[in-house]
């Protein structure tokens, strides 16, 4: 099934029958759905299973061990046609004295009584605790992948980012949700750093003359210390950005502990003003090729082909976080960590970059990508709906 248009069924609802994933089966099957729907699809990477398994709390993870995840199937005529989870994420609810339950991990055939059937399991199970409205896709949150693909089809997606049908859209609207925010991806091209605007140029030298800042990549030899430093920032740089909820010590343990085996030293910066950390930003080889090609699988043998691959052998990146700490943000120090990166991105040869996700209402950053160049390629949604 491929993103092309499709035409949008409905079947009768006596024929749709909602269950509550609860048995190892049925969680075989929310994992597995995909695979079937998405067959031919050229575009379409599968989810690193493990870590798939952890967010919808199959696995240890924090984040479901902290807020209710409850994951449902669709079934027709004894065949899956259809998956959403229910996520109620009290850091969020508590931060801005909501009562949203999320939607995520949305997947269904194209037809209209299918979605609707489990954008109804999603309401009656949040209205039950105390929910009045609902907020997706998020697959758990803001903090993981996010955002429904609206809009750049015809490519796959980079490291971490979402992918779906154009039909999607359409069945959340028709529901009744209504767009919330949009996040966008930028692209750029390795030719684009020989036309930048000479005034960045000029931010970055004056950012480095008033605050007399040093740059280095992460540290090998205090490589989890340093990982760990970059989600200390990373939480603490954005409390005014839209949605956000800072990572629990738990979460930013577990997430560093993740980012070990993906991080690679020579593709990040940490600014360091006197001594402080006060900024950090780090590319991810684009690994999803690899993935499409191990079918999500990092175990056993899929890992081994993993950790033992040639990364140098990648030549996109997908710039994944470039974060200051609120006191030195709009001085450039951002534009000084991209300008760190240069000399690896040249040395390896890499063609291409993402630069994802920002949201539409982060009107500097989407400003600065836009004077250098960088070209908008694709558009991801945030939907509500008010139960009222």
């Amino acid at each position: 099934m491929t993103s092309a248009s499709v035409s949008i069924g409905r079947s009768t609802p006596e024929s749709i029958v909602i269950q509550p994933v609860s048995t190892k089966a049925q969680r075989n099957q929310f994992v597995r759905f995909p695979f079937k729907l998405y067959a031919g699809d050229p575009y379409w990477v599968p989810a690193l299973e493990q870590n798939l398994r952890e967010l919808l709390g199959f696995a240890k993870h924090p984040f479901p061990a902290m807020n209710p995840v409850q994951p449902f199937l669709a079934y027709q005529g004894g065949e899956v046609v259809g998956r959403i989870a229910g996520i109620i994420d009290h850091g969020f609810n508590r931060r801005y004295n909501d009562t949203k339950v999320m939607f995520g991990f949305f997947e269904s055939v194209p037809d209209q009584t299918v979605a609707n059937a489990l954008f109804e399991a999603v309401k009656k199970w949040g209205s039950e605790q105390g929910m009045t409205a609902m907020r997706g896709p998020l697959n758990p949150s803001l903090n993981h992948e996010t955002g429904l693909l609206v809009d750049g089809f015809d490519k796959s997606p980079t490291f971490m980012m979402t992918y779906n049908p154009r039909y999607y859209e359409p069945l959340i609207t028709e529901f009744g949700f209504q767009k919330v925010q949009d996040l966008y991806a930028f692209w750029g091209h390795v030719d684009m750093l020989k036309t930048l605007d000479a005034k960045m140029k000029f931010v970055v030298e004056e950012a480095q003359r008033r605050f007399n800042v040093h740059v280095r990549p992460i540290d090998k030899k205090h490589f989890a210390r340093d990982v760990a430093m970059f989600m200390d920032i990373y939480n603490k740089s954005l409390p005014g950005t839209w949605g956000f909820v800072p990572m629990t010590e738990s979460e930013l343990k577990h997430a560093a502990a993740g980012l070990k085996h993906l991080i690679v030293p020579e593709l990040s910066s940490i600014a360091e003003i006197d001594g402080k950390p006060v900024g950090v930003v780090f590319a991810l080889p684009d690994y999803n090729p690899w993935i499409k090609a191990i079918g999500g699988k990092l175990y056993p043998f899929g890992f081994l082909r993993f950790l033992f691959g040639n990364r140098k052998s990648i030549k996109k990146v997908r710039m994944i976080s470039t974060n200051v700490l609120p006191e030195y943000q709009k001085w450039g120090l951002g534009l000084v960590l991209l300008n760190h990166l240069i000399p690896t991105i040249t040395k390896w040869e890499i063609q291409e970059a993402e630069f994802s996700w920002v949201l539409e209402s982060n009107h500097l950053s989407r400003a600065t990508l836009e004077r250098g160049g960088a070209i908008r390629e694709k558009t991801y949604r945030i939907f509500d709906y008010s139960f009222s």
